[in-house]
């Protein structure tokens, strides 16, 4: 009877023992080194309900975002690697900022006025992302601040014209800030002294399981856009704007990721599953913050809302990941097993002069904000 006793307070006090803290298999050594002769570090943001943010100012990248779920336990939602080496070996947009100009641009080609830019081919002949090389592979000075809505660092960086085959000195800072609201907030700014182009967004790759966890397919996405920019078969913008009403890519009703993924629909079949521009239902010019889109994780109760001033969203379901890469915590990038949801200007946005501008003048000063809001839904 004493044995039992014993037993059943020993049971007791072991319900009692608080969680086992979630740990990252990385510190922040791992991420302190030179590149390029500059300095490159680990930045971490904490807010006081458990939420945390890493980012490296090696291509202001995020590496890991902490968020509970229902029951309590921390996740990392967010797709990164381990070490500054395995970003340097890999090569890749994951977590990066990108810019000048994220997304497509057809030809690999511009022009401005009588002036005819010529940019890396790096897709079929197109630019995507500026090539292989773009601030995602520059190092950015970085500084920890203190703000009135929470931990913030602002990362800020210069690209000399002809950078990249873009015009104009250009200054580009990026702060991101961890609120007490749960928001992830990334608010962009630019300058230049010539006409060129901009369209700054962040590449993460989210999984609201977290990472390693299986794939995205049971998610839950609603996107507040009617219409889409028509792509031809190499995913580059005709021109054409066209309604989604109705069809297999309209999530302004909530549907999970794998509900209509292998569709038919040839605009899903042209991007191999979700890879397009999402219009949003707002003022194209007003630069206004609105609700964008919302994932929902049915299994852990995670939520996750975008808020941007931008006119789009590229929704793009993980299609070419193949298992290839390794995260952070041992398992591979299998496919389907990352979103990324960039806010943005449309893809090959200066070859369209109906698409709303992104020619940043000199004088003027490039604004952009965009959200990520975490919460749980019971």
């Amino acid at each position: 009877m004493e044995k039992l006793a014993f037993l059943l307070l020993i049971f007791a006090f072991a319900c009692q023992q608080p969680e086992e803290k979630f740990q990252v298999p990385y510190t922040k050594a791992d991420f302190e080194t030179t590149v390029d002769g500059k300095s490159v570090s680990l930045y971490t943001l904490e807010n006081e309900n458990g939420l945390r943010v890493d980012i490296t100012n090696y291509g202001a990248k995020i590496v890991a975002i902490l968020v509970p779920g229902r029951n309590g336990k921390l996740a990392d939602v967010n797709l990164g690697f381990k070490s500054i080496q395995e970003y340097l070996d890999h090569h890749n947009e994951i977590g990066a900022i990108i810019g000048p100009y994220a997304n497509r641009i057809g030809d690999a080609n511009f022009s401005i006025g009588d002036s005819t830019y010529q940019l890396p081919a790096n897709d079929n002949g197109n630019c995507l992302h500026n090539g292989l090389i773009g601030f995602k592979n520059r190092v950015f000075d970085a500084e920890k601040i203190d703000s009135a809505e929470g931990d913030a660092v602002v990362m800020s960086i210069e690209s000399p014209d002809g950078e990249f085959g873009f015009p104009g000195n250009k200054e580009v800072k990026v702060t991101y800030t961890l609120t007490a609201e749960n928001e992830l907030k990334i608010d962009y700014e630019a300058t230049t002294d010539k006409a060129t182009p901009f369209n700054l967004t962040n590449h993460a790759y989210f999984n609201l399981k977290g990472e390693g966890n299986g794939d995205v397919l049971g998610h839950v996405m609603v996107i507040d856009a009617d219409s889409t920019t028509a792509i031809n078969e190499e995913l580059i913008p005709t021109g054409e704007i066209v309604s989604i009403k109705g069809t297999d890519l309209d999530f302004t009703s909530p549907h999970t990721i794998g509900e209509r993924i292998n569709s038919d629909y040839e605009p899903i079949r042209i991007g191999k599953g979700y890879d397009h521009n999402y219009i949003l239902n707002k003022d194209q010019n007003g630069n206004e913050l609105t609700f964008a889109s919302s994932v929902y994780d049915p299994e852990s109760g995670r939520y996750m809302e975008v808020l941007t001033t931008e006119p789009a969203i590229q929704f793009y379901s993980g299609n070419f990941q193949d298992g290839s890469l390794t995260g952070k915590y041992g398992k591979p990038f299998e496919f389907r097993t990352g979103i990324c949801l960039e806010t943005q200007h449309y893809p090959d946005s200066p070859n369209h002069p109906n698409f709303p501008s992104t020619i940043l003048e000199p004088g003027d000063t490039l604004e952009s904000t965009t959200i990520y809001k975490f919460s749980v839904k019971e």
